[in-house]
């Protein structure tokens, strides 16, 4: 039987997906951690949506943020995840379900539902998220960040949002 600790850890380093050590206090680890939180939140979401096309909708986002997090634990500037049909995946999403949605006419304070109020809380960690890998790609210069994971974090927060109003539109 495995088990669960390696305690290849417990001098402060972690394994990158392509091998390499790096501290756990580097910008790549803060980067990926805090996209591993969005997933926690979007777990969250989804238990407690009632809206099948939500859940349906919050699962491909899962599944997204696992290449996400794969791309920015990769030093890898040849071969990307996360790629352009992604972003516009995201982007055709975010339009068919704004689509269906009233116009906006005042801003929105988080908690008619728990399935809408986990969705924001998704978005403010994903801002977070896109905050911390962009500091990673000012640090270190070194490691090209790919641009389409970039574009993918700042339509995800969108769409957390555009999830949250649609999940919290039953009420209204």
């Amino acid at each position: 039987m495995s088990k669960v600790y390696t305690k290849t850890g417990d001098k402060g380093t972690t394994g990158l997906l392509t091998g390499e050590r790096v501290s756990k206090t580097s910008a790549r680890v803060e980067a990926y951690g805090t996209v591993d939180e969005i997933n926690s939140a979007l777990g969250l979401a989804r238990a407690n949506c009632t809206k099948p096309e939500v859940k349906e909708a919050v699962l491909k986002l899962q599944k997204l943020l696992m290449l996400i997090m794969a791309d920015l634990a990769s030093n890898s500037a040849d071969q990307h995840y996360v790629t352009a049909e992604h972003v516009t995946t995201l982007e055709q999403l975010i339009d068919e379900f704004d689509a269906k949605l009233p116009p906006l006419k005042n801003f929105i304070i988080p908690g008619d539902t728990l399935g809408a109020a986990a969705l924001d809380l998704a978005r403010t960690v994903t801002r977070r998220a896109e905050r911390q890998t962009l500091r990673f790609k000012e640090q270190e210069t070194e490691i090209k960040i790919n641009e389409h994971l970039l574009i993918s974090l700042n339509r995800l927060s969108d769409f957390c949002f555009v999830l949250s109003r649609f999940e919290a539109e039953t009420i209204k």
